[in-house]
């Protein structure tokens, strides 16, 4: 199934899934003739086109990742023009409701699929930890979530808690006030959090946002991507990060014996403090864009895939995303504005020279 990508930068690891998986075929890549796509279609030794016009007529699916309209890109205008010509498009988020509503309407009227990819989902270790929490909630019923983010990633983090849960309805969200003026005086910089706390698919959430964009350097300066803290009655499942590890934390429980005194020993007490569910971490974060984004990439492809082999319905495969992202657009609107900062990039810190690990 040929494919071609639209975007070189974030599209690169697009490009590499697609060269990972033997039933698809990188057929070019779409861009405006900039250094980053010209490098990336040199890098793959694929035509490089410079409009969706350009593309042969064999190429069945398109990845669109470049920036929507949402965030002042013209992703969604280019998702359209292969909608239009018949051709299959996965598109990376975010995109406004308004404009998801669209494509999935323009995909049904032209009997091919459109899907919104949040990416993060088919990550490895955020894989693991959805399935992992599916099977609790197979057994229990969940008490609460836990979240934090950066604004970068917002959009997916809704969509991940969604996941977590198995649903997002009902929801709603509630903006908690940022700290007053005799906290701040004593801070010395601004808080990079703001604070929501709300409810989806029944489930208490606390969500904190690091709300926060340096303009000169969009894609970097955030503290961490996603951390997740699933809670049941038996106790924790923890996303400590968005490449892991993930942690079972059974609940510290201690009976009481006939005089009311608590027992130090027992079958609750011998469950393990915690658990790795699989590996730590996927490796560095080279392996990180080498390997571990490269098959998440591929991953969303043989998704939307397996929906044009089912002849699925967009629009009503589609509902969750149009929920999530209503549910994330009235969480930034709440939230309001991300602040702009402005700092110096941060040094490295390895664990084993600077923090004494050992292991």
């Amino acid at each position: 199934m040929k494919v071609v990508v639209a975007g070189g930068s974030f599209g690169r690891f697009y490009a590499r899934g697609i060269r990972l998986a033997p039933e698809l075929e990188l057929a070019g890549i779409l861009g405006r003739g900039g250094p980053q796509s010209t490098a990336t279609a040199e890098e793959f030794g694929v035509p490089l086109y410079g409009s969706v016009a350009e593309v042969p007529a064999e190429v069945r699916i398109a990845c669109v990742v470049v920036r929507s309209g949402v965030v002042g890109g013209r992703g969604t205008e280019l998702a359209q023009e292969f909608l239009a010509r018949g051709v299959h498009v996965l598109q990376e988020q975010p995109v406004h409701q308004d404009e998801l509503t669209a494509c999935l309407k323009l995909a049904r009227a032209n009997k091919v699929q459109y899907q919104l990819n949040a990416f993060y989902p088919h990550v490895e270790p955020i894989a693991r930890f959805l399935a992992a929490a599916a099977r609790l909630r197979a057994a229990q019923e969940p008490v609460f979530l836990d979240a934090a983010c950066s604004v970068q990633v917002s959009y997916p983090m809704v969509e991940l808690l969604g996941r977590t849960l198995g649903t997002l309805r009902p929801w709603a969200w509630e903006a908690l006030p940022q700290p007053g003026a005799e906290l701040r005086a004593l801070t010395r910089q601004d808080p990079p959090f703001r604070l929501a706390q709300g409810v989806l698919g029944g489930v208490p959430v606390t969500l904190r946002v690091q709300n926060q964009i340096n303009p000169d350097d969009p894609d970097n300066h955030g503290h961490f991507l996603h951390r997740i803290a699933l809670g049941m009655p038996g106790g924790v499942l923890t996303l400590a990060d968005t490449h892991g590890p993930v942690v079972w934390t059974p609940r510290l429980h201690a009976d009481r014996d006939a005089h009311g005194a608590l027992e130090l020993a027992g079958p609750r007490l011998a469950l393990p403090t915690g658990t790795l569910l699989g590996p730590v971490s996927p490796g560095s974060y080279q392996d990180v864009f080498n390997q571990t984004w490269p098959a998440a990439a591929a991953a969303a492809v043989r998704e939307l895939a397996a929906a044009i082999e089912a002849d699925r319905d967009p629009l009503r495969h589609g509902q969750f995303t149009l929920g999530a992202v209503r549910a994330w657009q009235d969480l930034t609107g709440r939230l309001g504005q991300p602040d702009l900062v402005r700092g110096q990039d941060p040094d490295p810190v390895t664990a084993h020279e600077q923090l004494g690990c050992t292991t």
